[in-house]
C-alpha cells in the first residue's frame, strides 16, 4: 500500500501544455488511495478540461472565486482549500506561475490557495529548455527551495518547441515515486522497526476444537497500519483473524497458538525498537491434546488445562532498550491491576481497556483506552474508533523518540 493512501492532495494545475498529464497523475494519484481535488488556473483550462479532472478526481474543480453563471453562488474559499490538504502538488508549474509563488503575486484562485496552504508544497517545473535556464526562473527556485517547497526536477526530452532538452515535466508515475519516496524518507518513524501482536490465540483441544477468545484482531492491526504509515517496518505476528492488510511496510507473521505467537516474538525482538503486545493470547491450553476427535459419549468433559507462556512478561524480562507497550483488559480494579501488571512485565506504557466502558472491548468499532506509563501517569482517552485509538498509541511511540 502507498504512503499516500488515505492521504488528501491538493492538485494545482497551471497554463502549459503538460497540463494534459494531470489527468494520469489524478488517475495514478487516486489509484495509490488519496483523496484528489484540483484547483486550476484560468488558462490551464486552454489545455485540460475541468470536466476531465472532475470526472477522474470525483471531486468539483476550482478556477475562480466564484461560479460568474451564479451570482448566488458561495465563494470558493481558498483558504480551507489550502487547510484540507495534506500535500500540496503544483503540476504543471510554468515560468509565470513559479515566478508569482515565489514573489508573493496573488491572481487566481490557484495562487491563493499556493499562498493559503500549511501542508508541505511541491512543484513541478514545465517550460522549454532556456526559460529553464533562466536565471529569473533560477531564482526562483532557490526561492521557493527556501520556503521549504520542494522541487520535482524537470526531465529531458523533445520539448513542445521541438527543441530537446532539460525542462519536460516529469512523467506522473515519476512524479508518484518521487512524492513516495521524499514523504516516507521525512517520517517520523523512518528507521524504526517495530513488533505488534494482534488478534487472539486458539488452543488445540483436539483436531477440530479449540479454546479460544473473541479478539478479532483489529486493534492490533490499525495500531500496525499507522506505524507503517509513519514509516516504521513492522513485524506484525497475528493469530486467526479477518483482519486484512495490504501494506509494504508491514510483514505478516500468522500463528495459531500461543507457544507459536511466543516462539515468533522471541525470534524478532532482539531486532526492533519497539513492541506492541495488543494480542489476546490464552492464559491456559489443554494439557492433553487429543490426536483424533472427542465423541460425545458422556454427559460431562473434563479438559486438564496448563499455563501458556507469558509472551508480554517474556519480552519485558530480555528487554534492553525496546520500547515495551502491553495491553490490559479489566473487569474490576482496573488502575491497580494495570499498575501491577506494568511492574511485573517491566512495561514502559500500558493501555488499559475495561469491560465497564460502553462501546470498549472485542468485536466493536471504537474502543475507550486509558493511557499508564512506568512512572504511574495517568492519562484517560474519550471513546474512539480504533483508528483513531491506534494513532493514539503510535503517536506516543513518535513522542518517545523525540525526547
Amino acid at each position: 500500500m502507498s504512503v499516500l493512501s488515505g492521504k488528501k492532495i491538493l492538485l494545482g494545475v497551471s497554463g502549459g501544455i503538460a497540463a494534459y498529464k494531470t489527468t494520469f497523475l489524478v488517475r495514478l494519484l487516486i489509484k495509490a488511495g488519496a483523496q484528489v481535488q484540483v484547483v486550476m488556473t484560468p488558462a490551464s483550462k486552454d489545455f485540460v478540461t475541468p470536466l476531465t479532472l472532475s470526472t477522474l478526481s470525483k471531486n468539483p474543480v476550482y478556477s475562480s472565486f466564484y461560479n460568474e453563471e451564479d451570482e448566488n453562488a458561495m465563494w470558493n474559499n481558498h483558504v480551507d482549500l489550502g487547510l484540507w490538504a495534506d500535500y500540496m502538488i503544483i503540476a504543471p508549474a510554468t515560468a509565470n506561475t513559479l515566478s508569482k509563488m515565489a514573489n508573493g503575486t496573488c491572481d487566481n484562485l490557484l495562487l491563493a490557495t499556493y499562498l493559503s496552504a500549511k501542508c508541505p508544497v511541491y512543484f513541478a517545473p514545465a517550460m522549454d529548455l532556456d526559460m529553464y535556464k533562466h536565471p529569473s526562473t533560477l531564482a526562483s527556485f532557490e526561492k521557493l527551495a527556501s520556503f521549504n517547497n520542494t522541487i520535482i526536477p524537470a526531465e529531458s526530452g523533445e520539448l513542445a518547441s521541438g527543441l530537446s532538452g532539460e525542462g519536460r515535466m516529469a512523467e506522473p508515475e515519476n512524479i508518484i515515486s518521487f512524492l513516495e519516496k521524499d514523504i516516507e524518507s521525512k517520517l517520523p518513524l523512518k528507521g524504526k522497526k517495530i513488533l505488534i501482536t494482534a488478534g487472539p490465540t486458539y488452543e488445540a483441544i483436539d483436531p477440530v476444537r479449540f479454546i479460544g477468545n473473541h479478539s478479532t484482531g483489529k486493534m492490533g492491526y490499525d495500531i500496525a497500519y499507522e506505524a507503517a504509515q509513519l514509516g516504521a517496518k513492522v513485524i506484525l505476528v497475528s493469530g486467526p483473524s479477518n483482519q486484512k492488510m495490504n501494506h509494504h511496510l508491514v510483514e505478516l507473521v500468522k500463528i495459531t497458538s500461543a507457544q507459536e505467537m511466543y516462539e515468533a516474538c522471541q525470534q524478532n525482538f532482539s531486532t526492533v525498537d519497539v513492541a506492541i503486545a495488543a494480542a489476546a493470547v490464552a492464559d491456559y491450553r489443554p494439557k492433553n491434546v487429543a490426536t483424533q476427535k472427542i465423541k460425545k459419549n458422556d454427559s460431562t468433559l473434563t479438559i486438564e488445562l496448563e499455563k501458556t507462556k507469558d509472551v508480554l512478561a517474556s519480552l519485558g524480562e530480555i528487554k534492553t532498550n525496546q520500547f515495551l507497550i502491553g495491553f490490559a483488559l479489566e473487569t474490576e480494579n482496573e488502575i491497580e491491576n494495570a499498575k501491577l501488571k506494568i511492574q511485573k512485565k517491566n512495561l514502559d506504557l500500558i493501555v488499559l481497556n475495561s469491560l465497564n466502558d460502553e462501546g470498549a472491548g472485542f468485536g466493536k468499532p471504537t474502543n475507550k483506552v486509558t493511557f499508564i506509563d512506568k512512572n504511574f501517569s495517568i492519562e484517560p482517552a474519550s471513546l474512539k474508533s480504533k483508528e483513531d485509538v491506534a494513532k493514539d498509541i503510535i503517536e506516543k511511540v513518535v513522542k518517545h523518540f523525540q525526547k
